[in-house]
């Protein structure tokens, strides 16, 4: 697995058709997947629109309709679920203050609406539960998904991206 971005990972990027993007609640996932998708031309699934159903009701069917997205020849995942199927992953491992601000900020901009990445219906809220799980996720993942991408066979590959920073330098080297 590999913790620094280089030229050569980037451009390994333009050779993948399975991406997926792993990384706690307002760390960016949609966003890097919306990226990607303009650099890579796949296409994107978000597993929120998978998981949810319109009012925030539990998708029971989810495990199904998340594992038949994954057994699509080509995509960029948005969600943190392990998929073997995935030929890359991006852990976007970002610090929880800045994680808790991205979804305020993302609450701000999407108040009363339904945001692109969500199942329409489901209107952008915060409370107490959402906060709490963003506040405990680094330790409740983290270690999971870092042991998960260590483990990864080759020529699969686990991109570790420490911070806004790194992603910054990522995307820079995959435009180049």
């Amino acid at each position: 697995m590999s913790t620094r971005i280089g030229h050569s990972e980037a451009t390994a990027l333009h050779r993948r058709c399975r991406i997926l993007i792993m990384g706690n609640s307002g760390s960016g996932k949609s966003t890097l997947a919306r990226t990607l998708d303009e650099h890579l031309d796949l296409p994107v699934v978000h597993i929120d629109t998978l998981y949810w159903q319109p009012g925030w009701v539990l998708n029971p069917d989810r495990d199904q309709a998340i594992q038949a997205a994954a057994e699509q020849p080509a995509w960029i995942f948005d969600g943190s679920k392990q998929l073997d199927q995935a030929d890359t992953v991006i852990f976007l491992d970002i610090n929880r203050f800045t994680c808790l601000f991205g979804v305020l900020k993302r609450w701000a901009k999407y108040y009363g609406k339904t945001r692109p990445d969500m199942t329409e219906g489901c209107h952008e809220k915060i409370d107490l539960s959402f906060l709490c799980y963003i506040w405990s996720w680094p330790k409740r993942k983290r270690r999971r998904i870092l042991a998960w991408m260590s483990e990864l066979p080759p020529p699969k590959q686990g991109i570790h991206l420490r911070g806004r920073r790194a992603v910054k330098r990522f995307l820079a080297e995959l435009a180049q």
